[in-house]
């Protein structure tokens, strides 16, 4: 059996393909990522998949375990060094900001990225989080069904108070949560508006500073 890095490896092109075919879903997130990513400054992307939040938020550089959407990260303009965010390959304090979409719910140990994140990040800069929060309608639809979807099943979702209290743990500070995407995306028909909070939508964005 595939485990979650083969499978966006064999994958790659019709888990892209999701973004086209939920546009309005897609384009709320990148809306919802760009209330919390500096509009300057050197970003790092963890997962930067096949670059679609990379390009559209201004992301230059990602790391990727697999090959095929690094591939098409690369083909999309974005440097990508192909890594797992576990053990990044950078020096301490490089970043200004480091951004993690979806990808914490596809990593092996969750404490690790976030630790690494912060060692990369240089002090007041921030780290970026954006994921299905498991308590939220969108989180228990996708759990109720994982089984059935060869990206999810390998998936662990988890709450946004979860995480929130790792990034305490930590040491982070400032936090803030934005929250959008209010009903399935197959039958959004426009673009959501981004709430601050959590515990309605089923996308939240968390920023914390180092």
């Amino acid at each position: 059996m595939c485990d979650g890095v083969e499978i966006f490896e064999k994958y790659a092109e019709e888990y892209d393909a999701w973004f086209d075919k939920h546009r309005f879903a897609y384009e709320s997130e990148i809306v919802a990522l760009k209330m919390c990513v500096p509009k300057d400054g050197k970003g790092l992307e963890i997962g930067v998949g096949t670059g679609r939040f990379a390009v559209a938020l201004g992301v230059k550089i990602g790391v990727e375990p697999a090959k095929a959407m690094a591939d098409m990260a690369r083909r999309r303009g974005v440097e990508v060094i192909e890594a797992k965010g576990e053990e990044l390959p950078f020096d301490d304090n490089v970043f200004d900001y480091v951004l993690i979409v979806v990808t914490i719910c596809f990593v092996e140990d969750v404490w690790q990225v976030l630790k690494e994140a912060k060692r990369v990040v240089k002090p007041g800069g921030c780290v970026i989080i954006g994921m299905i929060d498991k308590d939220s309608f969108l989180g228990r639809w996708y759990m109720k069904r994982k089984h059935k979807s060869k990206f999810y099943r390998y998936a662990k979702f988890y709450s946004t108070e979860e995480v929130m209290g790792w990034l305490n743990e930590l040491g982070f500070k400032e936090l803030q949560v934005w929250q959008t995407i209010f009903e399935l995306p197959e039958r959004m028909t426009q673009v959501a508006q981004v709430k601050p909070g959590y515990g309605e939508g089923g996308f939240v964005v968390i920023r914390a500073v180092k």
